[in-house]
């Protein structure tokens, strides 16, 4: 029987050592970044997020949320908070975002979750140095599915200037007779309503969709596909691939100075600032 091309620790022989390093990695931002955690932007469990600021902080930055993957059944945004490195490098303000899991929940209440989170991060950008004029999202994985519906035709404006979707899930339908029929058990209801090739999206937005070279064919072909409803509903998006990446290696690499998956992200974020970006230092800024 061929091993089930979602089931990524049977393609990643190096699964646990990835996860391990992104964990190390994001210890040692908590213990060094300047930063709020948990930070609540609903009334449930688990709708916090963390911010983290660049070492330059000041005013009218651009703000950036990054949305953990983890087949919406695991993870945290703890694992993920070396991404800020990324964010906060390149000048952005960085919200490390967290979701209920499922299937303690279902997919409503995680695209609920993440649709509050951005509107509560647009609401009280000021509070951050921030612009609410610049604002962008990235996910990896199920992250870059609950990534889609933040920048959806209506309600217009969405508010996102420009989207990185990593290694992401596009067609959730394949879901259904893979493992995770056992573990989260996607409904045909929520295949319908939760399929983001199935929505329109703002034209405003821009979008940046990359794989790994390593990747299996599903992640791959699902990502031409997006690409492709995204460019027919007038988006100016690009797809591109990283070389010997893999689902994993490419979400520790957002972290990686200097790695093809990090620059994606850096550009994304150097766009939103746009040129002439009149920002002014105020390295004693604090949280208020």
């Amino acid at each position: 029987m061929a091993a089930d091309p979602f089931r990524i620790r049977d393609h990643v022989s190096d699964f646990d050592e990835i996860v391990g390093d992104i964990r190390a990695r994001s210890l040692a931002t908590r213990r060094t970044a300047t930063m709020e955690a948990n930070i609540a932007y609903g009334a449930g469990p688990g709708e916090t997020l963390d911010i983290f600021l660049p070492s330059d902080a000041g005013s009218d930055m651009p703000i950036h949320m990054f949305i953990h993957g983890g087949y919406w059944r695991m993870f945290s945004k703890e694992d993920y908070s070396c991404v800020a490195e990324t964010i906060t490098g390149a000048g952005a303000v960085a919200a490390i975002v967290d979701y209920s899991l499922m299937p303690g929940v279902r997919m409503d209440v995680l695209v609920g979750q993440v649709l509050k989170a951005k509107a509560f991060l647009l609401a009280h950008a000021d509070r951050f140095g921030a612009t609410p004029k610049q604002f962008s999202v990235s996910g990896h994985s199920a992250g870059a599915h609950l990534a889609t519906f933040l920048f959806h035709r209506s309600p217009a404006p969405s508010g996102v200037v420009a989207a990185f979707l990593l290694g992401g899930l596009y067609d959730l339908e394949p879901l259904q007779t893979s493992f995770l029929s056992e573990e989260i058990a996607l409904s045909d209801e929520e295949v319908r309503r939760f399929t983001p090739m199935r929505h329109e999206h703002d034209p405003a937005t821009r979008v940046a969709i990359m794989t790994g070279e390593l990747e299996t064919d599903p992640f791959k072909i699902q990502a031409n596909a997006f690409r492709k409803v995204l460019a027919a509903q007038g988006l100016e998006v690009r797809e591109s691939h990283v070389a010997d990446g893999n689902h994993m290696s490419t979400v520790r690499d957002l972290a990686v100075a200097g790695t093809a998956v990090a620059g994606v992200l850096r550009a994304i974020i150097a766009n939103d600032a746009g040129e002439g970006s009149k920002r002014q230092p105020s390295p004693d800024r604090r949280f208020s």
